[in-house]
C-alpha cells in the first residue's frame, strides 16, 4: 500500500511539473514583415533555434507570398489583410526566403535571409 501511495504522488508531481513548463513557455516573438513589389522588408530577419516566432505579413500593393523552404513553411499574403505565418526553428544557419507567387518583373530576385542561431 506504501508503494502505491509513493507512485500516485510521483505521478501528480510528474503532472504538476508537466503543467509548470507549459504555464512557463514565453509567447511567440512577432516580426512585422511587409511587401511590396519585388521588396520584404525587412529583408533579414535574426531568429533563435528553438524560439517560437509569428511573421505578420502586410502587402502594400499586391498579392505575394512568403515561402521558407527550409522550415516547410508559407502563406499567401493578401493586400489589405495582415497574415500571420507560425514556426519555431529547429535548426540553425543561414536559410533564404522568396516570394512564391509571380508579382511581375523583378519577381525571380524577390527574396530575403533568415539567420538562426
Amino acid at each position: 500500500m506504501r508503494n502505491g501511495r509513493r507512485v500516485i504522488l510521483g505521478a501528480g508531481l510528474l503532472a504538476l511539473a508537466g503543467a509548470a513548463g507549459v504555464l512557463a513557455q514565453k509567447d511567440p516573438r512577432v516580426i512585422k514583415v511587409s511587401t511590396r513589389r519585388w521588396v520584404f522588408t525587412p529583408n533579414h530577419i535574426a531568429l533563435k533555434k528553438g524560439e517560437p516566432v509569428v511573421l505578420e505579413l502586410t502587402a502594400e500593393d499586391i498579392f505575394m507570398g512568403m515561402n521558407i523552404p527550409d522550415f516547410g513553411v508559407r502563406s499567401d499574403i493578401v493586400p489589405g489583410k495582415t497574415m500571420r505565418l507560425a514556426f519555431t526553428p529547429d535548426k540553425a544557419g543561414t536559410f533564404t526566403f522568396l516570394c512564391d507567387v509571380f508579382c511581375g518583373d523583378g519577381h525571380e530576385g524577390m527574396s530575403g535571409t533568415l539567420t538562426v542561431t
